[in-house]
């Protein structure tokens, strides 16, 4: 069904030799983030939502967000759906996960310097996870974690709670546990820790590159 199947390999579709010295504000950047039926995404957790968002030229780019259920082909734990709000009637009609994950390569295509998250190798782990069960796999795509540029701003953090740092830099909050929710804060977030950075000499791709990205 997917010509690319044969290679176990999934393409990014990012953009590609963006010039080092573009300008920060210059990027676009997707931000996503998943909602799983528990933690343990690597073995038989699974994705049930999916959420991302655009930035372009540091502004959140709210009316073009990207939501979608998934079927996890399987029952959502009680507790999960008590936190995210997400029942099994939702999404017992929903795309798979093969096919939301196609759709944030799209979302993304082309402009997009790269993905952005908020502790994003779990993320990163839970969508790895859903390509193997198709045989496939994503190489290396690019990634900034927003907790990388907080280490950057304020070593001396030391906690994980997307909640807790919109609060302390002053950002908006939206609906937690949702996944566009949680992108949505997310993008807000890290658009102000882009422009502390720029404060503090981070002016380009480039250098935005030395600090955060993998």
């Amino acid at each position: 069904m997917f010509p690319f199947a044969k290679k176990h390999y999934f393409p990014s579709n990012l953009a590609e030799n963006i010039p080092l010295s573009t300008p920060v504000d210059k990027l676009e950047f997707t931000v996503f983030d998943t909602e799983t039926t528990g933690f343990k995404v690597a073995k038989d957790d699974r994705i049930i939502e999916l959420g991302a968002v655009k930035i372009k030229n540091l502004q959140v780019i709210e009316e073009t967000a990207y939501q979608t259920y998934i079927n996890p082909n399987r029952q959502i734990p009680r507790e999960i759906t008590e936190l995210t709000g997400i029942t099994n009637e939702q999404t017992d009609e929903a795309p798979t996960a093969l096919m939301a994950i196609e759709d944030l390569r799209d979302f993304a295509a082309g402009q997009s310097a790269c993905f952005v998250g908020h502790y994003i190798a779990f993320d990163m782990q839970a969508i790895q996870a859903e390509l193997k069960r198709n045989n496939m796999t994503w190489k290396n795509p690019r990634t900034i974690d927003t907790l990388n540029l907080i280490g950057y701003i304020a070593p001396s953090y030391d906690m994980r709670d997307l909640e807790k740092y919109a609060r302390d830099f002053g950002t908006r909050i939206y609906k937690r546990h949702s996944a566009l929710g949680d992108a949505l804060t997310t993008a807000f977030l890290f658009t102000e820790l882009l422009q502390i950075c720029q404060e503090r000499g981070i002016k380009t791709w480039g250098d935005l590159l030395n600090i955060g990205t993998s």
